[in-house]
């Protein structure tokens, strides 16, 4: 053997020793671990020896297996609850705090809260004599901004309030104003930009500017592009006197809005009160005027272009303007929306009403009048027939986001497209580990144990959001869908399995790069050789752990496409998108269509998978 034979068999050693001394640094894998017992579970459940997702690894429990095995036994004997402040920060869970400090001191200057966050402002400003307070970029952009303005400027003379860009880009924000300029004469509050492009805000005017005098409040763009949100208006100026508010683009272009405005101006005194395109362009708004102004006294409401080229929709007015003297209502182009909503007048300006004087000019279709006052209604230009109205697509199509669907013959090289927003606006969190997640109660019918355990008060944003999961978890699946709510990483995998078989691959679209702007396709790829197959996609929800809403696609074809920057042609993303061959069962107001202009079984659509979205396929 020659001398350069045995050189390159001690590189070689030298080689192996070297590694050998390097591994022995790296700390090895508690096999108790959360992500131990993952791994072992994927290799027993997925056939194939493809490379694990990382993207989905990462978001399994940080729990230590100490700790792991310490919450699983609070979840068995049901004492979580008495440790959930350790449990939500060791479990990385996203729970509320209550512990915000108080700003309840009556200030004798102006006050200006730009860039502030989070604190709670009972009783603030009582008793003010002028002067005025401004919030401008409050709690903007954080995840969860809660707002605290309990007994705000009550009995204050000529003050002013000035909300602008209050929360903007929040994920859930809530806001209480409870007993708010209660008493208040003259002044008043402006509500601009308020919580615009939050995911979930969360809103209660209860008594607000109730027994005020003349205290004008303006709200324009109020919760603005938002989705899934609630309002409510509980008692607000009741027994008020000549205390207008305007409603300007309110909730417009959101989705699924709802309002509720009960005791609203209830035995209120010359009342003037604008709704002026409140719910255009939005997806389902739902609006409830329940005793609006009822008892009041000369009381002046105008709906200019309410709810105007919204998609559907639902407005009650149960008892408005009930036992009211000379109330004055204007209904100008309402509820003219895209597809047909419904609207119902139960009890509408009668039982005692005096002279009341009610017009609908250019008012729209489905509708229904109960118990309705005979005298002082004027129809004019009324549409009586039933239908979707027509509009131009230009109208139409502000609520949805372009890019949000397309054809898949955008799926080619070369095609320049507008890329959605497709950010994941959810809070961080982190799935549980099964051993936990399988005791936790998890039913509507078990939501006060829930409440219980995550310490969240009745009507509180916390209830509201674990309510609406549950509610849309324990939704009977559509026709030909199987779904399922998933709480760990052992779920999914179950789930997938259940529906593709065990030989499947996971995918999601790469990063965020080309989001809300112009992209180039690059290089496609067809998974299962572009050949109509099935997959199974998994969508997050909000909830206090990490939850997917996953739900069986059949009839789709899956892609993976190169995403260029459109000048420099230099590849910034990869992404999943997924088409929907067959929607004949879809609904005829789906957005896809409203984008695309179309109807159920007509079109296939595409949609690409969002950030920390995924989708299951067979493996090819």
């Amino acid at each position: 053997m020659g001398s350069d034979e045995f050189r390159r068999i001690d590189y070689s050693l030298a080689q192996t020793n070297a590694q050998i001394r390097k591994n022995s640094l790296i700390p090895k894998e508690n096999p108790f671990s959360v992500k131990a017992s993952l791994v072992r579970y994927w290799n027993k459940q997925i056939s194939n020896k493809l490379p694990k997702p990382d993207f989905l690894f990462s978001k399994a429990s940080p729990l230590s297996a100490v700790d792991a095995a310490f919450f699983t036994n609070l979840a068995t004997q049901k004492s979580l609850s008495g440790h959930i402040s350790t449990f939500c920060s060791s479990a990385k869970l996203f729970c509320f705090s209550e512990s915000n400090p108080y700003l309840d001191k009556t200030p004798s200057t102006d006050a200006k809260f730009a860039v502030y966050n989070n604190k709670k402002f009972a009783t603030y400003g009582s008793g003010r004599l002028g002067g005025g307070d401004d919030f401008k970029n409050y709690s903007d952009g954080i995840n969860f901004a809660t707002g605290e303005f309990t007994k705000y400027s009550r009995s204050s003379t000529g003050h002013h309030e000035d909300f602008t860009s209050y929360a903007a880009d929040g994920n859930v924000a809530t806001g209480n104003f409870t007993s708010y300029a209660a008493g208040a004469t003259g002044g008043g509050g402006t509500f601009q930009s308020y919580m615009p492009r939050v995911n979930v805000p969360d809103l209660r005017f209860a008594s607000y500017d109730s027994d005020g005098n003349n205290h004008k409040l303006s709200f324009n763009s109020y919760v603005r592009d938002t989705n899934s949100g609630r309002e409510f208006f509980i008692s607000y100026a009741k027994n008020g006197n000549g205390v207008p508010a305007e409603f300007t683009n309110y909730g417009d272009t959101s989705n699924v809005i709802g309002s509720s405005f009960s005791g609203y101006g209830e035995s209120g005194n010359a009342a003037n009160d604008s709704f002026k395109a409140y719910s255009s362009n939005s997806n389902n708004p739902n609006n409830n005027f329940k005793n609006y102004g009822s008892g009041g006294n000369s009381g002046i409401d105008s709906f200019e272009s309410y709810r105007d080229a919204a998609n559907a929709g639902t407005d009650t007015f149960t008892s408005y303007a009930r036992g009211s003297n000379t109330g004055k209502v204007n209904f100008l182009n309402y509820g003219k929306s895209f597809n047909e909503g419904h609207d119902i007048f139960k009890g509408y300006g009668s039982q005692g009403a005096k002279f009341p004087s009610v017009g609908f000019k250019v008012y729209g279709v489905n509708n229904s009048f109960k118990e309705y006052s005979p005298k002082g209604v004027n129809f004019a230009g009324y549409t009586k027939k039933t239908g979707s109205l027509k509009t131009s697509g230009k109208t139409v199509n502000k609520w949805v986001e372009e890019g949000k669907f397309f054809r898949e013959s955008m799926l080619k090289e070369g095609t320049v497209m507008k890329m959605p927003d497709i950010r994941d606006k959810m809070p961080g969190r982190s799935f549980l580990p099964r051993t936990i997640s399988s005791k936790l109660p998890f039913s509507t019918k078990e939501l006060n144990e829930l409440q219980s355990i995550f310490r969240a008060r009745e009507n509180s944003t916390m209830e509201h959001v674990i309510g609406n999961t549950l509610a849309e978890c324990e939704r009977a699946p559509s026709p030909g869908e199987n779904k399922q709510c998933v709480a760990s990483i052992e779920d999914m995998i179950d789930f997938a399995v259940s529906i593709l078989g065990h030989n499947v691959v996971v995918r999601t679209t790469d990063n965020v790069a080309g989001s809300m702007g112009e992209i180039m396709i690059g290089k496609v790829k067809g998974i299962n050789g572009g050949r109509v197959t099935k997959s199974v996609s998994c969508h997050q929800s909000l909830y206090p752990y990490l939850l997917y809403y996953c739900h069986s696609v059949p009839k789709v074809r899956v892609y993976q496409a190169d995403i260029l920057n459109v000048d420099t042609k230099v590849k910034i993303n990869h992404g999943v998108a997924i088409c929907h061959v067959d929607t004949s069962s879809w609904s005829p107001g789906h957005g896809a269509f409203v984008a695309l202009g179309s109807g159920p079984g007509l079109i296939e659509v595409c949609h690409w998978i969002f950030e920390n979205d995924m989708t299951w396929a067979m493996a090819d």
